[in-house]
């Protein structure tokens, strides 16, 4: 079992989180992490961000939003991205990386978590699945809201 260990987002952190790598494909389901992480800049009190550290290394990402005040539900608590670099994927980083998000979410008192992905042979939802989402629902642009209830 990794030694995994969530750390806020930083300077010392920050060139690592945007050198993860993806596997071959992934690519087309995920903004650049630049993206990502200006939503704290923009709303930094909504804005929930770690890094997954493993020992000295960072091997994944992790970003939620919480906004009683947003306009629809599911951006009430979202999480709005998760990466973990290629060659750690599949032991655990990414559940480990929802798991955190999901507790950040129980503190705040939230009753469930959203995601909101689009679908594809080699897109994120059989993993947000094997997590624990379920699909509650799609965007007027097709893609996939799902939810875990807490």
């Amino acid at each position: 079992m990794p030694e995994l260990r969530l750390v806020e987002l930083s300077a010392a952190t920050i060139v690592a989180v945007n050198n993860l790598s993806l596997k071959p494909g992934q690519e087309q389901f995920l903004a650049p992490v630049s993206y990502g992480i200006a939503a704290t800049v923009v709303n930094p009190a909504t804005s929930w961000q770690r890094v997954v550290v493993d020992g000295d290394e960072v091997v994944g990402f992790v970003s939620g939003s919480f906004d009683d005040e947003a306009p629809e539900d599911y951006f009430r608590s979202i999480l709005l991205r998760i990466n973990v670099d290629a060659d750690d994927q599949g032991r655990g980083v990414g559940r480990f990386a929802v798991e955190g998000l999901l507790e950040e979410a129980r503190r705040r008192g939230q009753t469930c978590l959203y995601v909101i992905y689009e679908a594809g042979e080699q897109g994120p939802e059989a993993f947000f699945r094997r997590v624990g989402f379920s699909p509650v629902g799609e965007t007027e642009y097709g893609e996939t809201i799902a939810e875990i209830r807490l």
